[in-house]
């Protein structure tokens, strides 16, 4: 299973938000929320693509990367280990608190019920 780290899912969402980047590209965009050192993402992203989050291919003097993990399968790894550590893999006591903290929308609402009517038809 994979473990990104904080910093390393942050660069993950900009790059399946925004597809294959340089370096300078992604410290640019981490940069308009937080001030962060060039040499730093480099060393986050070469460390990312050891672990093979990452894959590299090079553009004349650049290398370019792209994330080699889904979104999905990432988020869906995240979610169940959230859900055993704090929920003890009670997926049902999560949705409830999360349902009881957060006042839903009626769109909120209809998605869920024709969420649940998937699931129940399948």
């Amino acid at each position: 299973m994979l473990k990104p780290t904080e910093s390393e899912l942050e660069i993950l969402q900009l790059l399946w938000k925004n597809g294959p980047s340089s370096v300078r590209e992604i410290n640019d965009e981490l940069n308009k929320t937080k001030e962060v050192g060039y040499t730093t993402t480099l060393k986050i992203m070469q460390i990312m693509h050891g672990k093979e989050l990452l894959t590299r291919t090079e553009k004349g003097r650049y290398h370019i990367y792209t994330a080699a993990i889904s979104q999905e399968k990432t988020q869906g790894q995240l979610l169940d280990r959230f859900v055993d550590a704090t929920f003890g893999g009670e997926a049902m006591k999560m949705v409830m608190q999360t349902l009881g903290n957060h006042k839903a929308s009626k769109e909120e609402l209809e998605a869920i019920k024709k969420l649940i009517e998937n699931l129940e038809n399948n």
